[in-house]
């Protein structure tokens, strides 16, 4: 139950949205849901960490030469779904196996009736593999069918935006190779070698022909078929690319060998059991609410989808593999929203996406040092090398030109990612990480932060002006309080962490100085700068930034069919930086992430405020008011946000699906379950506190936590909560103290 999304209507309206929500990732590639049966399509077919710029703007994530072309013709007709009348038709993706699966038939303007299935799978079990299974069956009619199989390398990216329209490859070689199709390509700037295989197995298909039409490698085969009898046609695929290995075409040839005696069923039980064994971690049950738990079960299945645990040089980008939006770019989502997601639960990937900002690092030294800055300044929008890749120019919500100033101002991503790896640590304890790693980065964002803030002479303290916070909405503000919070957390905690491992550890304290080129005096400069960042607030309401409350105060009062706000009547969109208007939590994201700092009443108070005001213009929103809104009382809007978060992309509540999956919304989609409903935090001792509450139609609620390579299992009624420990470990349940023993713990709420 509740493993399945459904498409049971083709309309050409939904064709891209689908395209995203059906697609196969493994976080090593990732294959949009395109529907070989359709001729409408934005396919996309990407590699992590395959980048280029050439004539785009910025580099972008580079859309591959399209392995999944896919025709059959009965004599001068082609079988489609645009070209004749569909009788049945069932898409579907089954997060279970981690297969997209189609049935349909078809009739023709002749009057031919053909039955079609597929199921296709990316393998879990070699990332380097896809498998596609044909069943054809004719249902009124004998005779020959043709089977055209093709890799596209046609593809650009930004293809419904032409002004954008970028190629980023040229074709390198094309070759009959194996009784399959081979195509290798090279990207224009890194000169990346991308090679693919693909071919046909069937005992009914026969008379093949290869074509080599330059963008286009095809193969074409005959079937001879006699009524209501089904055939069988398995489609293997195959990929390298030289960033892995130097010898992609070699990997290639050894692949086909290997799997060309292969069936399908073969694979896909190795694919299977992998797929168990995820779903064994990462699984959470909502007993009594199907709409929550199909739509939870999708947000984890595509975030698991988007992570690859053996390249600590790639990261997820905030549309996953699953489309071109945002160019591929990596942003704070990943640490921020993605994160928690697999430190809990798969420590080891969140190790891995950790990693990727440390390998980046000298890119954001260099991102510093060209402006003007000290340490590390790390990018908005990051690629393949730490380097700034936002995009100076964008669309404003009139169609118009607009300069993008993130990738100048939205400074608080170093602390983003110091503050994640600082969680990573207090969940795993993992030390040696911390010392070959965690240090530096606490040690070169503490350098950027010392540079960038200023002292204010006539006041004495230090502010950080002209930024940009999480809302987007307000440009050039002074003193944004989640910036300049954060900036004072990073430097203090940087002060307190390399002060205990010079007591600790002395002789690697002095390596650690030595290294990042620093000395007794700069710790104790910033120990002097920290205690004095300025930090606004009023009444208990935390001022966003200076000034804000003197801005035009907007009521929303007007909702859509997905109950996301409507601009308020004449407000100017051009001009929403006069509004209190916010595109989404700031001061609320402060008070989450650094929740055990901040009294409950601060917390309330703040919400009742923020929440009237933000539009919800980034789907990284409704999950965070999900939390806040269980954490001081308010469960009946919490819930709704919930529901929000994880029909972000099922409904298309922000309207713009097409281009990817909502990825930090997936991450908020976990966060809301378990730091909101499961009630999981970790106070200021380092203790796992449990503070569930859930819904009366909720008859449980399941999950499970990794503290310290010791997994919890919780289950949680209305009463009563169970936890079951590898080991003993001290808790606390509603801010009373336990010590969990070994083995099943229940414990009642009331």
């Amino acid at each position: 139950m509740n493993w399945e999304i459904h498409d049971k209507k083709y309309n050409l309206k939904n064709v891209q949205k689908y395209e995203t929500l059906f697609t196969l990732a493994n976080g090593y590639r990732g294959i949009r849901g395109y529907n070989e049966l359709s001729s409408f399509d934005n396919r996309g077919n990407f590699v992590a960490g395959i980048f280029d710029k050439s004539n785009a703007q910025v580099k972008e994530i580079v859309n591959l030469p399209d392995p999944l072309e896919f025709k059959i013709y009965s004599e001068d007709e082609i079988i489609n779904l645009d070209s004749t009348e569909i009788l049945k038709y069932d898409r579907y993706l089954n997060m279970k196996e981690a297969t997209l699966n189609l049935e349909t038939e078809l009739k023709t303007p002749k009057g031919k009736i053909i039955n079609i299935k597929s199921k296709r799978f990316v393998s879990r079990f070699d990332e380097h593999l896809m498998m596609i299974k044909y069943e054809i069956t004719p249902i009124n009619f004998d005779g020959k069918l043709t089977i055209q199989n093709t890799i596209n390398s046609n593809i650009t990216n930004s293809k419904f935006d032409p002004i954008n329209k970028s190629k980023h490859y040229k074709t390198d070689e094309i070759k009959d190779l194996e009784n399959g199709l081979y195509l290798q390509v090279k990207t224009n700037d890194n000169k990346s070698i991308i090679s693919q295989w693909t071919g046909l197995y069937s005992e009914n298909i026969k008379n093949r022909k290869f074509y080599d039409l330059e963008t286009l490698v095809e193969e074409v085969y005959e079937i001879y078929v006699k009524k209501s009898k089904t055939y069988k046609i398995q489609k293997n695929c195959l990929i390298h690319t030289s960033r892995n290995s130097k010898i992609p075409k070699e990997n290639i040839l050894n692949d086909i060998k290997l799997y060309k005696n292969s069936s399908f069923e073969e694979e896909f039980k190795k694919h299977i059991k992998e797929m168990q064994k995820i779903w064994k971690k990462i699984d959470i049950t909502i007993n009594g609410d199907d709409k929550a738990q199909t739509g939870l079960r999708f947000n984890l299945f595509h975030l698991i989808s988007c992570a690859y645990q053996k390249d600590t040089t790639v990261s997820i980008g905030a549309k996953g593999l699953h489309g071109e939006g945002y160019k591929g770019h990596i942003f704070w989502d990943t640490e921020i929203f993605m994160l928690p997601f697999f430190t809990y639960t798969y420590p080891e990937i969140a190790r891995s996406l950790l990693l990727y900002r440390f390998n980046t690092l000298k890119g954001a030294k260099e991102n510093a040092k060209n402006n003007g800055y000290n340490g590390a300044q790390f990018p908005w929008e990051s690629a393949d090398t730490g380097l700034e890749e936002t995009p100076k120019w964008g669309i404003d919500y009139l169609g118009n030109p607009v300069r993008i100033w993130t990738g100048d101002e939205e400074f608080h991503i170093s602390s983003d990612i110091a503050f994640a790896y600082w969680q990573y640590f207090k969940a795993t304890n993992d030390k040696e990480f911390m010392e070959n790693y965690g240090y530096e980065i606490f040690i070169e964002t503490t350098k950027f932060w010392e540079s960038r803030l200023t002292h204010n002479e006539d006041k004495d303290y230090y502010e950080i002006k002209k930024v940009i916070g999480p809302d987007e909405f307000h440009e050039h503000v002074d003193n944004n309080f989640y910036t300049n919070y954060l900036a004072k957390w990073n430097i203090k905690k940087c002060c307190e962490i390399i002060e205990k491992y010079k007591i600790e550890s002395p002789k690697k304290y002095e390596n650690l100085i030595k290294k990042t080129n620093i000395s007794e005096k700069n710790i104790n400069n910033w120990k002097n700068i920290y205690k004095k960042i300025f930090l606004s607030s009023k009444n208990d309401i935390i001022e966003q930034f200076e000034g804000y409350f003197n801005l035009k105060d907007y009521k929303i009062e007007k909702y859509d069919e997905n109950e996301m706000p409507l601009w308020p009547e004449n407000i100017e969109l051009d001009k929403l930086n006069q509004t209190q208007l916010i595109k989404q939590p700031d001061v609320i994201m402060l008070l989450l992430i650094l929740g055990e700092e901040f009294e409950e009443e601060i917390k309330r108070k703040n919400y009742e405020y923020y929440e009237k005001r933000t539009m919800h213009k980034s789907s990284l929103s409704p999950s965070m008011y999900s939390i806040m809104g269980l954490k001081i009382g308010d469960t009946h809007n919490a819930y709704n946000y919930f529901i929000k978060t994880i029909m972000t992309d099922i409904q298309d509540n922000q309207k713009n699906t097409a281009l990817g999956l909502h990825a930090a919304s997936t991450g908020g989609s976990w966060q809301s379950i378990v730091y909101g409903f499961g009630g999981f935090s970790i106070d200021k001792n380092n203790i796992p506190n449990f503070n569930p509450w859930i819904p009366k139609k909720w008859k449980s609620l399941n999950y499970k936590i990794n503290w310290q390579n010791n997994v919890l299992n919780i289950n949680i009624t209305e009463n009563t909560i169970i936890i079951n420990s590898e080991r003993e470990i001290e808790i606390k349940i509603k801010n009373k103290s336990h010590k969990l023993k070994k083995g099943t713990n229940k414990f009642y709420l009331n």
